[in-house]
């Protein structure tokens, strides 16, 4: 059992948990709580570990013996927890190398993020984008870490399974994308059009852009056309997340629509 916080794997998930250049460096990545430990593939665990604590209670012995975990001190499993209330258990993960033929292969929706900073925001898009079936997201690096904990967190297993894609050249890929035979949104504010008045059951992907200024006037103009979000009352626009939730669900309702007439 580990019993000390000075001791090298304790220093070295600390780090995982803390620093973005560590987690690119190693491929690994922390996935906290039981549900997280429990989704991941077998093939990308490296190793798992739990609270003493955790491991005592009667309703973890077959998770114990299945999975083998390296047992901590309380005290040592909460200086690791980047959570207030640890649930007890995590894993550390190898990264799941996506390429961009893994997004693009069957023409579904795409979303592709501008320097979105968010962990929440963006772990919320990728277990959004699973639930509305895109084919995966697509993001520039000044992007949140998708392995950030609090990202991680966020996606609720999502990260297993969503393609992502960082880009060093969005605008490069932005026209790929649109010679690819995808048509690509823009969701802004001077929007020409409703979101619901365009037709999104072809290929199609939805730019999103930073939470504070939106997309940049370089990324927008890169688009085939501007959405817009009607906005009533007093509010100006919607958290990002919430904006590519209602785009993504539009083209699945779309999409869906499209099949039952078909």
């Amino acid at each position: 059992m580990i019993t000390s916080t000075s001791n090298r794997r304790v220093r070295e998930l600390r780090a995982l948990a803390a620093r973005p250049r560590e987690r690119r460096e190693t491929g690994l990545f922390l996935a906290e709580g039981r549900r997280l430990v429990e989704e991941a593939p077998e093939e990308l665990l490296e190793a798992v570990y739990c609270s003493e604590s955790f491991a005592a209670r009667p309703e973890h012995e077959g998770l114990i013996q299945r999975l083998q975990p390296e047992i901590m001190a309380d005290p040592v499993f909460s200086a690791i927890s980047e959570t207030q209330t640890p649930q007890g258990i995590l894993a550390v993960i190898h990264q799941r190398r996506w390429e961009f033929p893994d997004l693009t292969r069957d023409g579904r929706p795409l979303l592709i993020l501008e320097s979105i900073q968010d962990p929440g925001n963006l772990g919320t898009m990728l277990r959004t984008g699973e639930g509305a079936g895109i084919g995966g997201i697509i993001a520039n690096r000044e992007t949140v870490d998708l392995y950030n904990p609090k990202t991680v967190r966020a996606t609720m297993g999502s990260v297993y399974r969503v393609p992502f894609w960082v880009t060093g050249d969005l605008s490069e890929t932005l026209m790929q994308i649109r010679k690819m035979g995808y048509r690509v949104y823009a969701a802004h504010l001077q929007g020409a059009c409703d979101y619901t008045e365009e037709d999104y059951t072809g290929p199609c992907a939805f730019l999103i852009g930073n939470e504070g200024n939106g997309l940049t006037d370089a990324t927008a103009a890169r688009a085939d056309a501007a959405i817009r979000i009607p906005m009533e009352g007093r509010v100006e626009s919607l958290n990002a997340a919430i904006a590519a939730t209602l785009l993504m669900y539009e083209a699945r309702r779309q999409k869906t629509c499209n099949k039952k007439g078909n």
